[in-house]
Order: structure tokens, then C-alpha cells, then sequence
């Protein structure tokens, strides 16, 4: 967190850039037939649209590491450069960009189904990493979709490494509860552990501590990390510390379209928020506040990101 008036530093995101293809359907999907549905291709991935959104709510130095294909590596740094963020990208000579296609339920939930190819993202590795890139950074931001090759993994590691070892805070979403039970709650937690700040879902954190409850399963995450603020969708959000929940914050009313890349806006309003001062609580709420934004657009970026 900064100390008012001081300059907070830069946003330093590392995670997934991926291209998304959303198809908003209404009703159940028609086994061996046509879905009427209406379709969309935009920039997506959790890292790429938390960087966006940090930028949007008005951090003056956003940066993105991230891994694409050279099939979409032009139009991806375009749209990050439109969206404020500069673009810290890799371009993989053999893999191509990831690609998620999302399935919209365009009925009340607006909730989403994701088939995922993950592509070059996955392929960020320790040598995309230098100690260079801290360089004026004040926090530190990781996509949970890192921790599901044993490539970004050692990139993980080797960023926590660096930014410990020049006292830079470091948050990390968890991303996908379907990834997590594949990578197994125990490992995840071994792989994080130090981090500062972690971001969960509901899901993801019922999952991570085997606990229904949400309010007790933000709790018994707080006792491995100094701060937790777990996203409760429409239920608004859940900061915890030290063992116990110590805030409930309400969503913002919102009319839902698509929640695809909500949380993802959640995050990256909150980041904002303690990076210029403000506390936890207050922080979670910007996040509120920009998950209800992003609930009634389509796709995962803010309006301003084209």
C-alpha cells in the first residue's frame, strides 16, 4: 500500500493474453443442432483484462507481461497500448495465441461456460523473466493461470523470488476453480505461499479450504496469507486477515450480460485503489463497483479497451 502523496509506482501484471470468441445464447444449447446465438471475437485473458481495468480506474503506469502467438501478437499489443497498459509481450515462434471460447447464458445469471486453449500463454517461462522488470514497479500482480503448467510455474517462482527480495507486494487470483481441482488445492497453496494478497472466487476458496461456508472458507484462507479478499459475485466480496472475516462489502446493483471478466474487473480496481491509498475495505469496494461495470457489457475489458 502507498503512503499518501508518495508516487505508488507502477502495476506490474503477469498472466494469460488470450483471444476470446463469446457466444451469447439464450436457453439451453441444442444438442446435434443449430443454437442461435450471437458471437463476438475480442482481446481477453484474466492478466491481460485485470492490467486493462487497473488502467481504466485510472493507474497512470500499467505493465503486462504476457506470452501470445505471432498470429494475434500485433492486434493484441494494439489493443492493450488503446487500452492504456503497455504491453510487455513475448511472441512464441511455435505456439499460437491462446483462444477461450465463452459460452454465454443469456438468460438472468448471464453466467459463463469456458472451452480453453490456452496456446503460447502457458509457455511464459523463467527466461521471459528479468530482474529488470521491477524496475519502478510497486506491486506486483500474477493470473492464477500461471501455476497450470510446470513452465509458468518456475515463472511464478522466480518473480516471487525477485519481488521479495526488493520488498514489492504481490497479489495473485487464483483464476480458475475447474484448473485448481486438476492442480490440487495442497500444491496451489505450496506454490503461493508469501504472497501478499490473495483473490480468490467463492468457488475457488470453498475449494481451496474444502469448506462450504464462504465466510469460513475466506476466514481459514487468511491464516495462510496476510490478506484475503475473496469475490462473492452478486454477494459482493469478503475481506479477511488473520483467521477472521473483518469486512463484508455489497455488490453494486447491476443488470447482467455477460460476467465474463467481472472478477477480473474486480481485481484490477482494487489493486488501484491500495495502490494509491486506500484500505482494504474501501479498495474491495472500487472492485464492486467495476465487477458491475463489466457484468453489463460483453466481453472482458472495459469500455475504453476497444
Amino acid at each position: 500500500m502507498s503512503v499518501p502523496g508518495s508516487s505508488p509506482g507502477a502495476l506490474l501484471v503477469v498472466g494469460d493474453v488470450v483471444t476470446d470468441v463469446i457466444a451469447r445464447h439464450h436457453g439451453p444449447l441444442a444438442s446435434g443442432t443449430d443454437t442461435a446465438a450471437a458471437i463476438r471475437t475480442v482481446p481477453g485473458g484474466a492478466g491481460a483484462n485485470v492490467a486493462c481495468w487497473a488502467a481504466y480506474r485510472g493507474c497512470a503506469d500499467v505493465r503486462l507481461l504476457g506470452r501470445v502467438g505471432a498470429d494475434a501478437a500485433a492486434w493484441h499489443e494494439r489493443e492493450l497500448t488503446a487500452g492504456g497498459v503497455r504491453p510487455l509481450l513475448v511472441v512464441d515462434p511455435q505456439a499460437p495465441t491462446g483462444t477461450v471460447i465463452c459460452l454465454v447464458d443469456g438468460g438472468a445469471a448471464a453466467e459463463r461456460t469456458f472451452l480453453t486453449d490456452s496456446g503460447a500463454s502457458l509457455r511464459l517461462g523463467p527466461e521471459d523473466w528479468s530482474e529488470g522488470l521491477l524496475d519502478g514497479v510497486g506491486h506486483l500482480h500474477l493470473s492464477g493461470y500461471l501455476l497450470f503448467s510446470d513452465t509458468s510455474r518456475a515463472l511464478v517462482a522466480e518473480a516471487l523470488r525477485s519481488a521479495r527480495a526488493r520488498g514489492v507486494p504481490v497479489s495473485l487470483d487464483p483464476a480458475s476453480a475447474g484448473f485448481l481441482v486438476r492442480l490440487g488445492a495442497d500444491r496451489f497453496l505450496e506454490v503461493v505461499a508469501g504472497v501478499d494478497i490473495l483473490l480468490p472466487s467463492r468457488d475457488e476458496a470453498r475449494l481451496l479450504t474444502g469448506t462450504a461456508d464462504a465466510a469460513r472458507a475466506a476466514a481459514e484462507l487468511s491464516r495462510r496469507g496476510p490478506l484475503v479478499v475473496a469475490k462473492q459475485g452478486a454477494d459482493g466480496a469478503l475481506v479477511a486477515r488473520d483467521g477472521a472475516v473483518c469486512a463484508r462489502v455489497p455488490a453494486e446493483p447491476a443488470e447482467a450480460r455477460d460476467t465474463t471478466g467481472a472478477g477480473d474487473a474486480f481485481t484490477g480496481a482494487f489493486l488501484v485503489a491500495l495502490l494509491t491509498g486506500a484500505g482494504p475495505e474501501e479498495a474491495a469496494r472500487a472492485g464492486c463497483r467495476a465487477g458491475a461495470m463489466a457484468v453489463q457489457q460483453v466481453g472482458g475489458r472495459p469500455p475504453s479497451a476497444g
